[in-house]
């Protein structure tokens, strides 16, 4: 789980807009943020199933928010993924 600091430090970091708390870019800095934590905390606790599927279940909805905004803008995509260090 992130905590409030985190998740606000990177709300300001990615957003778009002064009152931007949603867009595509902070949803996804978000969840690539949490799926970092559950890697660390799968290397560790190998056995743990049902954080394996959590972490599927958000790399999934992370790779649909990006295929949506590079259909949408490929610039703030490429910008986006490099940023974050993602591969693609």
């Amino acid at each position: 789980m992130l905590d409030q600091d985190t998740k606000q430090r990177l709300t300001e970091e990615y957003k778009i807009h002064e009152n931007d708390t949603g867009s595509t870019e902070v949803q996804v800095a978000v969840l690539t943020e949490r799926i970092r934590q559950v890697t660390d905390h799968l290397r560790t606790h190998r056995k743990d199933v049902h954080s394996r599927r959590g972490l599927v279940g958000m790399v999934s909805k992370r790779r649909r928010l990006l295929n949506y905004l590079s259909k949408e803008d490929v610039n703030r995509y490429q910008t986006l993924i490099s940023r974050l260090g993602l591969r693609r």
